[in-house]
């Protein structure tokens, strides 16, 4: 799955936000503990600082809780140490100056309830997330949260409550400023705005090379690039300056690299048409990619249009060069999002009847994140760490919103019941036509021509989600097809280091010389 990047991976650097700019908190408050009812555990009463103003807010609470030691300034949950923070949550509205929200502190709860927590010294920090974005962004501009105050010698079984004050407001992010070599680019969408009722805008930042402003007349390559699970377009100012020197000293081609925004309100939409979040990848294709083709000089032809993208991105980049296989030149995936569903993640969502998401046929746990070759997070785990923060904007959440269909009241049907793990045959099989490599297969006579060099796919054989494994079948149905895919297993690597080795370089001269095949391609070998 395309889970926020921890490492130095190119075109994710999410990881868990923890902003910049926050004043220090110079003294750490103590907790001020009051008897709550009998026979409850936890309790947390959370109230809004007038200085913050007198509007009523609303959002989501969450609660963090964590026996780390050392000082912090916030708390916050992350996904490679799951059961570090112990986190809660409720939904509140309306909430001002002089209020106070009780927080049971065992409704909806990770890794447990909080009455079940060890006594023991603890930090503690309330989080209103007024916008709903933490399950894919994590803490964020217009956020509210409380400073973290010491508890020591706390009892959450207890009958006990703990006083929170929301006193501090995250700034805004800082505007993306154009300069010579990076600009944002922005459309409104006539088929988005029409799914949704309401305007909606496509943005991109785009890094130019470093010849375009003086060679006015000529052309260039386009690279399109979509970022992974908790990223934006803003990646492109992140690595302009890197993209710029390597184009500079010739390390790498000119081309001109658009950095997609892949996101909406219910997470990544991998830019597929869907009935929940929308035609983006037909509003792409038809309306935005022209747009920024009549903005920039680029080559607006087919083997100028090329793609690149790591996880949630990989598997957005591979879904639109199949699905497009006219419009685009080529894509270069890497450690893209399950692409067969014969191992969506380890269930095999080709069964019949439906196997289960969190234990196997034999009774065992189904792990679904391992570091180092070890399986160190389940299935169950995950998705109930995701559910404290919403139902909708988290990775789980996502693939829901993109692929299931439309339920009753109007959201998406999820794939798997968050309690039991219990698949759900319905959702299962409209999950069917997201299958990249059924895809491929059903449609390969007709789909082989046009996509003849067109395919890399790039993997390291230790993912930390075992997405290895769905690749393994695709490149087998590949090869039972007659393909000339091209799929490159890098032995050793994981999720985040997968780009250690130079990749990203040979990906770029692979791809100028579907643009340009006379290009002479320099030896990436030599230090």
């Amino acid at each position: 799955m395309g889970l926020p990047t921890v490492g130095a991976v190119s075109d994710n650097r999410k990881g868990n936000l923890i902003l910049a700019g926050l004043l220090a908190l110079f003294v750490w408050p103590q907790a001020r503990i009051e008897s709550a009812s009998v026979g409850r555990g936890i309790h947390f009463r959370v109230g809004v600082d007038s200085s913050l103003g007198s509007n009523p807010i609303s959002g989501r609470l969450l609660i963090f809780m964590t026996t780390n030691t050392s000082r912090v300034e916030t708390i916050q949950s992350d996904w490679t140490k799951l059961r570090a923070v112990w986190c809660c949550a409720v939904e509140v509205k309306n909430i001002g100056a002089g209020k106070r929200i009780d927080v049971d502190g065992d409704i909806l709860a990770f890794p447990e309830a909080f009455s079940k927590a060890p006594v023991g010294n603890y930090q503690v920090m309330a989080l209103l997330d007024t916008d709903h974005s933490y399950a894919y962004s994590g803490m964020g501009p217009g956020d509210l949260h409380s400073a973290v105050i010491r508890v020591n010698k706390l009892n959450p079984a207890g009958a006990r409550s703990v006083d929170l004050t929301l006193t501090h407001r995250v700034p805004p992010e800082a505007h993306l400023q154009d300069t010579d070599s990076v600009k944002l680019i922005t459309y409104r969408s006539d088929l988005l705005s029409a799914f949704w009722g309401r305007p909606i805008v496509m943005r991109a930042g785009v890094v130019l090379p470093p010849s375009y402003a003086s060679e006015t007349v000529r052309r260039y390559p386009a690279v399109y690039v979509v970022h992974g699970f908790g990223g934006n377009h803003s990646e492109a100012w992140h690595d302009r300056r890197r993209r710029f020197d390597k184009m500079a000293d010739g390390t790498s081609p000119e081309m001109i690299y658009v950095y997609l925004d892949a996101t909406c309100p219910m997470g990544h939409h991998v830019f597929a048409d869907s009935v929940n979040t929308g035609p983006w990848g037909s509003a792409l294709t038809k309306e935005f990619i022209p747009h920024i083709e009549r903005t920039y000089r680029m080559d607006a032809e087919p083997q100028g249009r090329l793609l690149t993208g790591h996880s949630s991105g990989g598997w957005s980049t591979l879904w639109l060069q199949v699905n497009y296989p006219d419009f685009f030149g080529g894509t270069w995936s890497t450690s893209p999002d399950p692409v067969d569903f014969r191992n969506w993640t380890g269930p095999d969502l080709t069964k019949t009847p439906s196997e289960n998401f969190y234990w196997k046929r034999d009774g065992s746990a189904r792990f679904l994140i391992r570091f180092g070759g070890k399986d160190t997070i389940t299935a169950q785990d995950f998705a109930r760490w995701e559910r404290v923060f919403g139902d909708y904007g988290g990775q789980l959440a996502s693939f829901d919103a993109v692929f299931s269909p439309r339920g009753d009241g109007g959201r998406p049907m999820t794939m798997f019941d968050r309690d039991t793990g219990a698949i759900d045959p319905l959702v299962q099989k409209a999950w069917e036509r997201f299958d990249i490599s059924k895809l491929l297969k059903r449609n390969w006579p007709s789909l082989a021509p046009k996509l003849k060099g067109k395919i890399h796919v790039t993997v390291g054989t230790l993912d930390n989600i075992h997405l290895e494994e769905s690749v393994y079948l695709l490149r087998d149905t590949m090869r039972e097809v007659g393909s000339d895919a091209v799929f490159t297993f890098l032995e050793g690597r994981d999720h985040f280091d997968l780009y250690g080795n130079k990749l990203d370089w040979g990906i770029a001269w692979e791809m100028y010389q579907v643009a340009r095949p006379q290009a002479k391609i320099p030896d990436l070998s030599a230090p």
